[in-house]
């Protein structure tokens, strides 16, 4: 790590550990500024996010059930974070694997601990602050038994790491985060800014800033960046602005790679706060937008099936919310959820496989068996977003 590209700003400064001859420069955060200045661009950047935030928040109001559509949000965004780490699954290959077996594999493995780690976050918080405790307990969950689980899950490094290409050195390593001897202080501020003195600021602006230092602290040898963007929406839900967590901006983040890391890099570098803040708040609006965009959809697919199956005695409305979660199937899956014998699964899903609602994408696995998937469900929730550029087009 070049320490001239990393001068003394109001976020931190590169240091040395001094008398070690084998010492090698790292970067050392300062407590987190308790009131950042906001430009001009930030505050209208915040204006937008918020609007679009709130009326993500109006629509899960008003929808009749709205935990209907976490199962296919959270997918996205677990998905989406864990490709950000090099994960290589599509959300076929993830909704697959949750209804066979023998479509699981490692990659979808690690997804599978994103999503029962944001449950146990979710669930940790109706109690706990949001504190190493329940930190160390979600990077526990998210680490076990997949690959990385050599690198301590639910621990606190207590060695140096750095960050830049396959076989960097700290000399030549893009950032070298803090030695593990600064942990406790910096990790005790964050606390103190996430839970106490950072709640008089705008909630996406504390959101944003408390996801920059944790990922600049970096507390672990690995999974930092997955906990780190799971917390936003703990934050922001831990702050009334999200009742459910349909805010998935890994998404955002994964197809903005380059930009993301190349923000949160530049406030260590050059203390460009604001450039980050405007970054974080392009994420939150145009996700909430497509969020938004992709609920309708759901609602419409949902309120059409509905009345279709209520017109006969018949699982069928069962079966929808369970397409609705997940829209892919199989005879053993509709069984199990739906408790239902085999011929029961198998008139049901012929049923909707008739109404056009499911269609065979022919066996797969040991067994020979045969999966169906609901295409108009699975084209809303696995569609591209349509980003808008900085100039307000479609990109």
């Amino acid at each position: 790590m070049d320490i001239d590209a990393f001068p003394d700003t109001p976020f931190g400064r590169a240091t040395i550990e001094p008398g070690n001859k084998w010492a090698f420069v790292y970067y050392l955060p300062k407590p987190i500024p308790r009131e950042p200045e906001l430009n001009a661009a930030v505050i209208a950047g915040l204006s937008e996010a918020d609007a679009a935030l709130g009326h993500l928040q109006g629509l899960v109001m008003v929808v009749k059930d709205p935990s209907l559509l976490i199962g296919p949000y959270l997918r996205r965004e677990a998905l989406a974070s864990s490709r950000i780490e090099g994960t290589q699954a599509s959300l076929s290959d993830v909704f697959q694997s949750e209804i066979d077996d023998a479509a699981q594999n490692d990659d979808t493995a690690e997804v599978q601990r994103y999503l029962e780690a944001t449950h146990q976050a979710f669930k940790l918080a109706r109690d706990l602050p949001i504190t190493q405790r329940l930190i160390l307990q979600v990077h526990e969950t998210l680490m076990a038994g997949v690959r990385g689980e050599e690198k301590s899950p639910g621990e606190l490094r207590r060695s140096p790491v750095w960050v830049g290409r396959a076989g960097a050195t700290p000399e030549t390593a893009t950032f070298v985060p803090p030695l593990p001897k600064h942990l406790g202080d910096l990790l005790a501020d964050w606390e103190r800014f996430v839970n106490e003195d950072g709640h008089h600021l705008p909630a996406l602006v504390q959101a944003a800033i408390m996801h920059y230092q944790f990922e600049t602290i970096h507390p672990f040898l690995d999974g930092n960046g997955r906990i780190g963007r799971l917390l936003i929406n703990l934050m922001l839900m831990e702050r009334s602005r999200l009742d459910y967590p349909l805010l998935y901006l890994s998404s955002y983040f994964e197809t903005h790679r380059e930009e993301y890391y190349e923000r949160l890099q530049a406030v260590r570098e050059r203390g460009e706060l604001n450039e980050w803040l405007l970054f974080f708040m392009r994420a939150v609006r145009e996700q909430s937008r497509d969020a938004i965009d992709r609920s309708k959809r759901l609602v419409r697919i949902r309120e059409e099936y509905m009345r279709d199956a209520l017109q006969g005695r018949s699982n069928l409305p069962r079966l929808v919310e369970l397409l609705l979660s997940n829209p892919f199937i199989s005879v053993k899956h509709a069984q199990v959820h739906l408790e239902l014998t085999n011929q029961g699964a198998r008139g049901l899903i012929k049923n909707a496989e008739e109404r056009g609602w499911l269609e065979s994408i022919g066996t797969s696995g040991k067994g020979g068996r045969e999966h169906w998937v609901a295409p108009a469900i699975f084209k809303v929730v696995e569609s591209p977003v349509a980003y808008l550029d900085h100039s307000g087009s479609v990109g």
